[in-house]
């Protein structure tokens, strides 16, 4: 029997790249998956891939950062399937300068979509949690709930030119850590995984030669340099760049019963990186 069967999750950021392995590799467990992008166009992509997998998938399209936009994205799970059992908080992006050309909107920015975000989600789904615990337990039945929140190595050691970033994601660590404590009473763990160099439109693209990613309106410049990215992975032990389906089973691996009895912990998927 599939792992993940009759489970419902909530992921963002599943349009492109590693969000929309999570999705598949959730939804080849046997979960229904609600889509999250900022454009529809992937976001419809990604569920037209899963519905021809035999996935049960849903388009939610729409800007994490937008305020209301947590209560929206839960409701939404709760009154298409009626429940709620794993949340993965992967949207984001990089928007890089050395902290004295670092604007404000810059770090705001950075701020907003990966702490803010997850943070309203999260807060959003308290009561589906809360609720679905009591109801197990008025039927003297245990389920365990999934959070699984995406930070990176640059949250746990810094980086260069990212300031706002690593702030972000370490914030996205203090988070997940306290929402373990608070939460284990609802029989909901609640981990990270920290990504290294995994290669997406964000990396595998050389610095300097103008890629640029929009986003609500802005050209945000992508990228690693090519001695950066040489010298990253001459760093990595196992010798590579992770692909975007590296990521998705290091997250799938926090929402599989095995893993029931973890909490509160960031787990490293970058083949060994460290900064």
């Amino acid at each position: 029997m599939a792992k993940l069967a009759d489970k419902v999750a909530l992921v963002t950021g599943a349009g492109r790249g590693i969000g929309r392995e999570i999705a598949r590799k959730l939804g080849s467990e046997g979960a229904t998956v609600l889509v999250n992008d900022l454009d529809r166009d992937p976001v419809e992509e990604t569920v037209s891939l899963l519905r021809n997998a035999g996935v049960q998938a849903a388009a939610f399209p729409g800007s994490v950062t937008e305020p209301d936009f947590g209560e929206r994205f839960v409701q939404a799970a709760q009154e298409k399937y009626g429940r709620l059992d794993i949340v993965v908080n992967n949207a984001g992006y990089t928007w890089d300068a050395v902290v004295h050309k670092t604007t404000d909107e810059q770090f705001d920015a950075m701020i907003d979509i990966h702490l803010r975000a997850p943070f309203r989600i999260l807060r959003a789904a308290t009561n589906a949690f809360r609720e679905a615990a009591r109801r197990d337990a008025e039927a003297g039945q245990r389920t365990v709930r999934k959070v699984v929140n995406i930070t990176s190595i640059a949250g746990l050691g810094g980086n260069v030119g990212q300031a706002g970033y690593a702030s972000g994601k370490a914030g996205l660590v203090g988070l997940t850590k306290t929402l373990a404590k608070e939460w284990g009473r609802y029989q909901v763990t609640v981990n990270a995984v920290a990504f290294g160099l995994i290669s997406t439109r964000l990396t595998e693209a050389p610095a300097g030669t103008g890629a640029t990613i929009e986003v609500e309106g802005r050209d945000i410049k992508v990228g690693i340099d090519d001695d950066l990215r040489t010298a990253l992975e001459a760093g990595i032990p196992l010798g590579r760049a992770g692909t975007p389906t590296d990521a998705a089973n290091a997250v799938y691996l926090f929402t599989i019963p095995e893993s029931d009895y973890i909490t509160g912990q960031v787990v490293v998927a970058g083949g060994g990186l460290v900064i």
